[in-house]
Parts: C-alpha cells; structure tokens; sequence
C-alpha cells in the first residue's frame, strides 16, 4: 500500500528501505549527520512539513513526521517546495545537483555531503522504492 508524502509512515518506510540496503550501508558507513527534510507549501501542497531522517554509519536509527513547534538540532535541514522533493523522489532531479543550484536550501554543510555522493545516490534509490501518494 502506498504511503502519503509528507507523512510519518513514508519516513519509516523509507528508513526501513535504507537499513535493508546493503549499497546503502557500504557507501555510508563512515557517515554521521541526521538531517530535517523541510517540504515547503507551493501549488501541488498547501502546508509545511517537517521529516526527520537519522543517519548514522550506514543505518537510519531513527525516522518520523516532526511537530513544527518542536523541531530537533540536526546536523542539516534541507528545505524544497513539495514539488521539487517529489523530483528528487522520482528520481529526475539529483540532490547534489539540487543543492547546487539552490533548488534545494541546504542548512549544514555542503563539502561533507558532497564527499559521500554514493550515499545521496542510494538515498534517492531508496526513496524511489516507496511506494507513494502523492
């Protein structure tokens, strides 16, 4: 069944996408930094949405639907109208490339991202394999 993105049960199924995921693993394994995907309100999604994803070592400790008035440090937020998430998603817009281009806003820093692109790429991958409601 498909989940709803934005949505608690999207990010655990994501997160438990990434734990069964050997590449995954390998390519993060000397990786730590969780981060906060920030989904912006535009014409396909009227609101903002918080998604906490926990990394660490090439696992996902931990993942859910954040409340707005109580959002945790994370080493990076990452914010994108749902529209441009929902390419990234589908797999036709590469998060580095996103970032570079500002069409994600990266909070955290871009230079240790940008040494784990193997990582991003098994991300996306995963996320691919959500099923998802858009």
């Amino acid at each position: 069944m498909a989940a709803k993105f934005p949505s608690d049960e999207w990010i655990k199924t994501l997160r438990d996408r990434l734990n069964a995921s050997e590449s995954y693993q390998r390519s993060a394994k000397d990786w730590e930094g969780d981060f906060v995907f920030v989904i912006e309100p535009d014409d396909a999604y009227p609101d903002r949405s918080y998604l906490l994803l926990e990394l660490y070592h090439g696992s996902s400790p931990g993942a859910s639907l954040l409340d707005p008035d109580n959002l945790p440090e994370t080493e990076f937020t990452l914010k994108a109208p749902f529209s441009t998430w929902r390419k990234v998603i589908e797999g036709k817009l590469d998060p580095i490339q996103g970032m570079m281009t500002g069409q994600l806003k990266l909070k955290g820093n871009l230079m240790k991202i940008m040494r784990y692109p193997k990582a991003a790429q098994e991300i996306v991958s995963c996320c691919a394999e959500v099923p998802t409601d858009w």
